[in-house]
C-alpha cells in the first residue's frame, strides 16, 4: 500500500473526528472565545468553497472534488515513481480534498470551526481539512521548485 494512501486516511480521520467532537459538542453558529480577540471557535457550515464562492452549490463542488482527486491521482501520482516527500505531501493534499468532500456528501456543507482576527482582521473562518489542503499546495510548489533547481545544477 502507497504511503500516500495511509497519509490521507490519516488526515481525513483527524478532520473527521475533530468535526464529530465539535458538532457534538456545540451547536452550528455558535462561538466560544480561546484568546480574547485573536482565536474562537466558531461552529458553521459552509456551503460554499474557500472565501463561500460557489455558495449552494454543493453538487457542483462535489464533482469538483472527485475531479480533483481523479486529476491529483492519474496525472501526479498513478505510475510514477515519487520520493517519501511526495507521497507525504500528496497524501495531505487527498486527505484534506477528502474530508471535506465527506461534509459535502453526508452534510451538504463544509464544518469549519477556526476563527482567527489579527490585527483587526477577522480571517473567514476554515477547518482542518484546509489547512492540510493550502499547506501541502505550498510545499508541492516549494518542492517543486526545489527539484528543478537541483536539476539545473547537476547539468
Amino acid at each position: 500500500m502507497k504511503r500516500f494512501f495511509i497519509v490521507a486516511l490519516v488526515i481525513t480521520f483527524i478532520d473527521v473526528f475533530i468535526k464529530f467532537i465539535l458538532l457534538n459538542s456545540f451547536d452550528l453558529n455558535s462561538s466560544i472565545t480561546i484568546i480574547d480577540k485573536f482565536f474562537n471557535i466558531t461552529l458553521l457550515g459552509n456551503t460554499g468553497a474557500a472565501f463561500s464562492i460557489f455558495t449552494e452549490n454543493t453538487f457542483l463542488l462535489i464533482f469538483i472534488s472527485f475531479m480533483a482527486l481523479a486529476i491529483i491521482y492519474l496525472f501526479f501520482i498513478k505510475d510514477k515513481s515519487l520520493t517519501k516527500m511526495e507521497e507525504f505531501i500528496y497524501g495531505i493534499l487527498i486527505g484534506g480534498i477528502l474530508g471535506n468532500l465527506i461534509d459535502r456528501i453526508f452534510r451538504g456543507y463544509v464544518v469549519d470551526y477556526l476563527d482567527f482576527n489579527i490585527f483587526g482582521y477577522n480571517f473567514p473562518v476554515f477547518n482542518f481539512a484546509d489547512i492540510c489542503i493550502v499547506v501541502s499546495i505550498i510545499l508541492l510548489i516549494i518542492y517543486t521548485f526545489k527539484g528543478e533547481k537541483n536539476e539545473n545544477r547537476s547539468r
